[in-house]
Order: structure tokens, then sequence, then C-alpha cells
């Protein structure tokens, strides 16, 4: 579990590419909020493992969406009520649910389709924000605690020289 931390700070502190951590946090925060018993987020999940993101922000902001989403279920049910019952689209539900293997995708609950809904909604606000506070990191925190006297203080001290360490040995 301590891998991904890892990885994300390092990514953080290197030359990572700030949008490859962003769409990480964004894609992860989706994963995160969508129902984890379907074939959809299977299908998703594996998708994006080709896809050239930062996998240690992915992992962590994955974590993140699955914690948060049992408090938002109420308004992805309604959301995806919205969304299920709207008239211009049940033809094309129809026929997606005559497709062979479709249905595992669960599309039609209410909860499945309000949360993919929701995080598609958000991806954009999260990518932005993700992509601002990398920013933020890298040119003031970053530079600020690697000059606070406690924080050069603590680096002195074996376990944390040793956890430092690790910094420098995981790969990306």
């Amino acid at each position: 579990m301590i891998a991904p931390v890892v990885k994300l700070f390092k990514a953080l502190n290197t030359n990572s590419h700030p949008g490859e951590i962003a769409h990480a946090a964004s894609i992860g925060i989706l994963l995160g909020l969508v129902p984890k018993d379907n074939a959809l987020w299977y299908i998703l999940f594996v998708f994006f493992l080709f896809v050239r993101i930062h996998k240690g922000t992915l992992v962590l902001s994955i974590l993140l969406g699955t914690l948060i989403a049992p408090l938002f279920d109420p308004l992805f049910d309604s959301l995806g009520y919205t969304v299920l019952t709207l008239e211009a689209l049940k033809p094309a539900y129809g026929n997606l649910l005559e497709i062979p293997f479709v249905a595992f995708t669960k599309f039609n609950n209410t909860i499945a389709a309000g949360s993919l809904t929701a995080s598609l909604i958000l991806y954009t606000p999260v990518y932005i924000l993700t992509r601002f506070l990398v920013f933020l990191w890298r040119k003031f925190a970053a530079p600020a605690l690697s000059q606070n006297k406690l924080v050069q203080a603590l680096y002195k001290t074996p376990l944390i020289a040793k956890i430092a360490g690790l910094f420098t040995e995981v790969e990306l």
C-alpha cells in the first residue's frame, strides 16, 4: 500500500508531466465512483491500464473515490433514474439490451448509470483541480519543505532516511 504513495510523491517531485497525474486522478475518481460489481467497471479498468497515466495516482484516487461513493448513492440513484428515463434515449437503451453481454455492464441500474454520469461530469473539474494542486506543490510546497529546518532534521534520522531512500528506488 505504501508503493502507490511513494510513486505519487516521486512523481510530484520529478519531471512527470502534470497532465499524466491529473488524468490519473480524474480516471481514478471515475472508477472509484462507479460500482465495482459489473462488467462496465472491469472493462473501463482494463482499458485505462493501457493509457499513459500515473498508476500510483490512479490507485490512490480509486481508493478515495471508493471511500466517498457510498455517501453519494442517493444522488447517484436520482441522477441515474433521470438519465435512464429520458424519452430520447429509450430506443437506444432497448437496442443495447438486445446486444449479448451488454446487460452484464448493468448500465440500466440507476446507481451505476448515475455514478457514471456524475463521474463523467466531474472528470474535467477534477483534472483542472489536480493540475493546479500539482503546480502549487511544485512551485511553493516542495521548495518550502526542503528548506525547512525541521524537515532537514527529520531526514537525518535513520528511519526517515530509509523511507526517503524508497522515493529514489521505486520505478515509475
